[in-house]
């Protein structure tokens, strides 16, 4: 069974070291909404009361709303497949030693197939077929990174930093942070010897988003500054360095954002967008898949996420009209856009456009919405506002709302 908000709320608030009066000021919520949440005396609360709780929290709203279910479990122990992918990232201690076996069928040009075809997973959401794809993997970069010549070695590392890496992606998307950590730090020494001069720095980058999640936001800024100083000195001549060095400048926004400074975050995020223009005229990366998602679409969509979180719906609003996405931004960022423009119309009062942007959600990412708490959250608004728009009430019954 899903963990009660309030549930949520009482945890997060303890790890905290705030009693339900300190959290009341810090958010500058009545003491008596927080006590009526954690006693389940009320089931949920209107977005921006959700947004200010997660600021006095220091947290992400989707900490405290929960992010959505990427596997089944007990409640008590790993599944399955998640147990594998665990052993995977960090391999059992003071085993014996095994012969390697099929090198010869290796290759890093299907190494390097094999890896698109992951992260193509991770970006659609389909985590439990990644799951049962990444042990293999990482097996296999393992095992190229410890056979053959110094190049084929260095190729072996390139592939073993990058699923590593994306092994501590799916953990921070199921919520172990610290099993994320321990895989990109593994990545970050196999980037050390490997063969692409992005890849530590791309690894940085996950390391920031992972401090985030934690709400070491000093850390997660400093250590996104750090390594984009290192990519601009060097690599932005070429459209993999300027991907690279444009994501960790928006991670750095992000954590600018979330410490209290929009003004900073909204500067870095428009130098971004700017700058994000030289892709044009530059050759595309060989393999754009695995390489960080950086666009004028992607910097926009953040631009609109920090816009919203930050309780400015008409400036959200204003950045989303009239915007083309790009072709290569993933499935992923396009559901969280269609999200963040129903949560702004839902803040100014627009349910007609809530509605809109969450029938289009519904129709790319039904299994997503379904069980993602924020979709419900703003439907559970919406169905509780003065006016229900055509569409709402299949909205709601989609969703189990309409009770």
């Amino acid at each position: 069974m899903a963990e009660h908000l309030g549930d949520r709320l009482s945890r997060l608030r303890r790890l905290a070291g705030h009693t339900q009066e300190g959290l009341a000021e810090r958010s500058d919520v009545s003491v008596d909404v927080i006590r009526k949440l954690e006693q389940h005396r009320k089931h949920s609360a209107r977005l921006p009361t959700l947004h200010s709780l997660a600021r006095g929290l220091g947290v992400e709203l989707t900490a405290l709303l929960g992010d959505p279910p990427a596997v089944p479990s007990s409640g008590e122990a790993d599944p399955p497949q998640l147990v594998a992918v665990r052993r995977a990232i960090m391999p059992p201690l003071f085993a014996p030693p095994v012969e390697p076996a099929g090198v010869e069928a290796l290759s890093p040009s299907l190494l390097r197939a094999e890896l698109t075809e992951a992260w193509t997973l991770y970006h659609a959401a389909d985590f439990g077929r990644l799951m049962d794809a990444l042990p293999g993997i990482i097996a296999d970069a393992r095992l190229m990174a410890a056979v053959g010549g110094p190049e084929q070695r260095a190729a072996g590392q390139a592939a073993l930093g990058k699923a590593l890496q994306l092994g501590g992606h799916l953990a921070i998307r199921l919520g172990k942070t610290d099993l994320a950590l321990s895989a990109l730090e593994r990545a970050y020494l196999a980037a050390g010897d490997s063969s692409d001069p992005l890849l530590a720095p791309m690894v940085s980058n996950s390391v920031a988003w992972a401090y985030q999640r934690q709400a070491r936001l000093d850390d997660a800024r400093n250590l996104a500054v750090h390594a984009a100083d290192g990519v601009e000195r060097e690599h932005t001549h070429t459209s993999e360095g300027i991907r690279v060095w444009g994501a960790l400048l928006m991670s750095a926004a992000t954590s600018y954002a979330r410490s209290d400074d929009y003004a900073t975050a909204n500067d870095m995020m428009t130098t971004a967008e700017k700058e994000a223009g030289r892709l044009a005229g530059l050759p595309p990366p060989v393999d754009g898949k695995l390489v960080s998602v950086f666009s004028r679409s992607s910097v926009r969509i953040e631009r609109i996420r920090l816009a919203v979180q930050h309780e400015r719906p008409e400036e959200a609003l204003s950045l989303a009209e009239g915007m083309r996405l790009s072709s290569d931004i993933p499935p992923s960022w396009r559901t969280w856009l269609l999200l963040d423009v129903a949560r702004a119309h839902t803040d100014v009062g627009h349910a007609e456009g809530a509605v809109k942007a969450l029938e289009s959600l519904r129709r790319v990412a039904p299994a997503w919405m379904r069980h993602h708490t924020l979709a419900v959250a703003v439907v559970s608004d919406l169905w509780a506002g003065p006016s229900r728009p055509v569409g709402l009430r299949k909205l709601a019954e989609f969703l189990g709302v309409d009770q």
